[in-house]
């Protein structure tokens, strides 16, 4: 599971949670748009945007959206649009019984 936060500024964001916190860089986008961080087993994912809009979201990696769009569907639960963010990942809004969003991503090659 990944924490994904919107961020203002990246590299500020960056050298907060590895200066700072101790998360070490996995992976820093060619764009500079996104970053993920561990710790132990945690990641966090950085991505530019407005924190205010968005807030963190838990993200659970999943091998096919689009399956588990039409699974959860099926079964009744309030899902979002499976989109691709930065060509590289497939994610899916999906909201709990009390309005809590998910997201479910997907690795796409």
């Amino acid at each position: 599971m990944r924490i994904w936060y919107q961020v203002r500024d990246l590299g500020l964001a960056r050298a907060f949670y590895t200066d700072v916190l101790g998360f070490t860089e996995s992976f820093v986008d060619d764009a500079g748009a996104w970053a993920a961080l561990d710790r132990g087993p945690t990641e966090i994912a950085l991505t530019v945007g407005d924190p205010a809009e968005e807030g963190g979201v838990a993200t659970i990696d999943v091998d096919d959206v689009k399956a588990e769009r039409e699974r959860l569907a099926a079964a009744g639960v309030e899902v979002g649009t499976a989109v691709e963010l930065h060509g590289a990942i497939r994610v899916l809004d999906v909201f709990d019984p009390d309005g809590n969003r998910l997201q479910l991503a997907e690795e796409v090659e």
